[in-house]
C-alpha cells in the first residue's frame, strides 16, 4: 500500500455479476440491465427482512450461474447490508458452507467488499471471492426512520433506499475480464452535519477526500477515466463534490455520474434527491456499468462507494453523521 492506495499486481478480475431489484427500481431508466425484477417486496417470504436475504442470495446465484460456478468454488463471501448486525447477509448464507466475512460500511459496503476481495485474490489467500450486498426500502424505513404506515413527510434532501441486491465474483488469472487495478481505502470524515435526512451532504466531503487522494497517489486526474461513479450521493451530494473539486481548479467533467441519480427517474418517480442504500452502487455496477465494461463502452473507470455512518440511536442523540468513501479503479 502506497499512501492508502493499493496497486494490485496479480490481476484480480471480475468474471461475473448478478443483480436483483424491486418494483420501483424496475420502473426506472436502468431496468433492462437487471437480471431479475421482483414486484413483491417480501419476495414471497413472511417478512421484509427475510425478503431482503432472498434478494441477496438470488443475486449471488445469478453471478455464480453466469460464471458456471457452484458455491463450493468460492473461497469466501464478503457480504453486508444496512440492518442491525447485518442479519440480511448472515441469514442469506446460513445454509452455505462457505467462509463468510460480514461487512458494514453503510452504503459504501459494496466497494469496500470489492476492494477487500481484490486484496484476498491478489495475495493468493483465495482463488475466488464473492461480494454481495443488499438493502431494502421497507427494512431501512422500519429501522432508521418511521413505520411506513406513519406516513411521515420526507424533506427534499431525502433519498429512497434501493430495494435489491448486487453481486460480483472476483477471480485470479481471468485477464480477459475487467480487472481491479487499484483501491484506495478512505478514512472517516465528519463535517459536523447532524441532519440524517441529508445524507448526500454528509457523504460528499468523504467522497471528495478519497477521490482526491486516489488522483494524487496514482498521478491521474478525472480526464484519465472514461467513467467516475460515486455510490449514492444523490443530486445534492453530487453537486457538492463537483463544487469542492471546482474550488481546487479541477473539472470533474461529463464522465462523472452518481449511482443515486441514475437508478430512478427522479422527477417522474418523485424520488426527491435520488437513491441510496447498499444496493444502489451494487446494482448499478453489477448491471449497467458491468454491461458497459464488457461491451467496451468504458475501458477505465473509478467506482467510489459512499456511506453515511449513523445508527438510529446516534440520530436520537443528535450526533453528527460522519461519512466514508472507498475507491476502486477498474480497467478492461
Amino acid at each position: 500500500m502506497d499512501n492508502r492506495t493499493i496497486t494490485f499486481k496479480n490481476t484480480p478480475c471480475i468474471i461475473s455479476s448478478g443483480c436483483v431489484v424491486g418494483k420501483n427500481e424496475s420502473e426506472g431508466p436502468l431496468s433492462e440491465y437487471f437480471d431479475k425484477c421482483v414486484k413483491d417486496g417480501r419476495f414471497g417470504e413472511k417478512t421484509w427482512e427475510q425478503g431482503e436475504s432472498k434478494f441477496q442470495k438470488t443475486a449471488l446465484d445469478y453471478a455464480l450461474k453466469k460464471a458456471n460456478l457452484s458455491q463450493s468454488d468460492l473461497g469466501c463471501i464478503f457480504g453486508g447490508d444496512l440492518l442491525n448486525q447485518c442479519v440480511a447477509s448472515s441469514f442469506a448464507y446460513r445454509d452455505m458452507d462457505v467462509p463468510f466475512i460480514g461487512l458494514y460500511g453503510a452504503c459504501s459496503t459494496f466497494v469496500e467488499g470489492l476492494a477487500l476481495a481484490g486484496v484476498f485474490v491478489d495475495s493468493g489467500a483465495v482463488s475466488r471471492a464473492a461480494v454481495c450486498v443488499s438493502s431494502h426500502f421497507c427494512t431501512a424505513e422500519r429501522q432508521y426512520r418511521n413505520p411506513l404506515a406513519y406516513g411521515g413527510q420526507r424533506p427534499p434532501t431525502a433519498q429512497r433506499t434501493v430495494t435489491g441486491a448486487g453481486s460480483v465474483i472476483v477471480s485470479q488469472g481471468e485477464k480477459t475480464f475487467p480487472k481491479i487495478a487499484r483501491a484506495t481505502f478512505g478514512s472517516v470524515v465528519d463535517s459536523g452535519i447532524n441532519d440524517a435526512n441529508n445524507m448526500g451532504a454528509c457523504m460528499a466531503p468523504a467522497a471528495y477526500k478519497s477521490l482526491k487522494e486516489h488522483f494524487k497517489n496514482t498521478h491521474t486526474s478525472p480526464s484519465d477515466f472514461d467513467l467516475i461513479a460515486t455510490g449514492d450521493l444523490g443530486e445534492i451530494g453530487r453537486k457538492t463534490v463537483r463544487d469542492l473539486f471546482y474550488r481546487d481548479g479541477v473539472d470533474m467533467g461529463e464522465s462523472y455520474i452518481d449511482c443515486g441519480c441514475e437508478m430512478f427517474d427522479i422527477h417522474r418517480q418523485d424520488m426527491h434527491a435520488g437513491a441510496s442504500g447498499c444496493a444502489c452502487a451494487a446494482t448499478v455496477f453489477s448491471g449497467y456499468i458491468m454491461d458497459g465494461l464488457k461491451n467496451s463502452k468504458w475501458k477505465r473507470i473509478l467506482l467510489a462507494g459512499t456511506g453515511s455512518l449513523q445508527s438510529p440511536l446516534t440520530v436520537q442523540q443528535n450526533e453528527t453523521v460522519p461519512g466514508i468513501c472507498h475507491v476502486v479503479e477498474i480497467e478492461v
